[in-house]
């Protein structure tokens, strides 16, 4: 079993930068795969990016590319999730999960990112 809480979300205005961090514990996880989503209201979950926790190697999609830079702590198990140029169309519930055998298996609580304009 793998928890996940997040944390670091607020209300900035658009231009600005947040990070959000996502701290696992549990079941060791140095083959997993730990990614971000968000979820903004009406709309299904996104996939945003992700880190394979053994090797550092990312994946970001592409709305995200260039603005948001995933990394990880691995003294403090934590990953990151740095956004920059923040939009009001980033606005959303930003959720970080972990990949097990190939499934999105653990999911955080979520936590609210809000942009203003």
């Amino acid at each position: 079993q793998v928890q996940l809480v997040e944390s670091g979300g607020g209300l900035v205005q658009a231009g600005g930068s947040l990070r959000l961090s996502c701290a696992a514990s549990g079941r060791t996880f140095s083959t997993y795969v730990m990614g971000w989503f968000r979820q903004a209201p009406g709309k299904e979950r996104e996939f945003v990016g992700f880190l394979t926790w053994g090797s550092g190697s990312l994946l970001y999609a592409d709305s995200v590319k260039g603005r948001f830079t995933i990394s990880r702590d691995k003294d403090k198990n934590t990953v990151y999730l740095q956004m920059n140029s923040l939009k009001p169309d980033d606005t959303a519930v930003y959720y970080c999960a972990v990949a097990d055998n190939g499934q999105w298996k653990y999911w955080g609580q979520g936590t609210q990112l809000t942009v203003s304009s």
